[in-house]
């Protein structure tokens, strides 16, 4: 078997077990019978446990940004809707792959350089979500001070955000036995929670603490 084929299996077989039971409780024994190879290849073609949650991490990020990116290429369009198509890839993604978006997670709660991993993917994606807001509020006619001072922490909000309705969805398809939200749908949960407030933001209108709220 040529030894790309075997890779994949190897990092199939990887995925599911470091999203099912986590870095430290994974088995290297279970994941080499699961991918239907011994566990001294495995130890060959990925030399440690170590490397091979890197390995798997670094395919399922990739993968992930991949599918924001072409969501997002459509330049044709406005930027709401791009973002709108951007998170609708990336709910599709998630969703199609929670074993994947799973092995994420716990990578980012792991530390060392399985964080830093899922970290330098999550600024691919916040940068993705930044040029999307600052094109809108562009084209909205803001100042600079939005463009420059807000539009990257509303981008670092927002993905926030979404990973957190990923996680949701995900959950509630499982406990459903497959019957949650679309990514469509997961989708517009999210822009209806941001974009109102963003384009009463880019008109000018700022929120500000009510006269009755206590000061303390």
């Amino acid at each position: 078997m040529p030894r790309a084929v075997r890779e994949r299996q190897m990092l199939d077989a990887g995925v599911a077990g470091f999203a099912r039971h986590g870095y430290q409780m994974a088995s290297m024994d279970d994941i080499a019978e699961s991918a239907g190879v011994s566990k001294p290849l495995v130890y060959l073609y990925m030399k440690s446990k170590e490397d091979l949650f890197l390995a798997c991490i670094r395919r399922e990020g990739a993968a992930m940004v991949e599918a924001v990116r072409v969501g997002t290429a459509e330049q044709s369009v406005s930027a709401d809707r791009q973002l709108w198509n951007g998170l609708t890839a990336f709910f599709a993604h998630t969703s199609a792959h929670p074993d994947g978006w799973a092995v994420l997670h716990r990578a980012r709660t792991t530390g060392g350089p399985f964080a830093a991993e899922v970290a330098a993917m999550r600024v691919e994606v916040t940068e993705l979500v930044r040029g999307l807001l600052g094109q809108a509020a562009r084209d909205a006619g803001c100042d600079g001070e939005l463009a420059e001072r807000e539009v990257e922490g509303l981008a670092h909000a927002l993905v926030g955000a979404a990973e957190s309705l990923a996680g949701w969805s995900n959950d509630r398809a499982g406990r459903q036995e497959g019957d949650g939200p679309s990514a469509k749908e997961t989708a517009a949960t999210l822009m209806n929670f941001c974009w109102a407030g963003l384009e009463n933001l880019m008109k000018g209108a700022r929120w500000t603490p009510s006269a009755h709220s206590s000061s303390s």
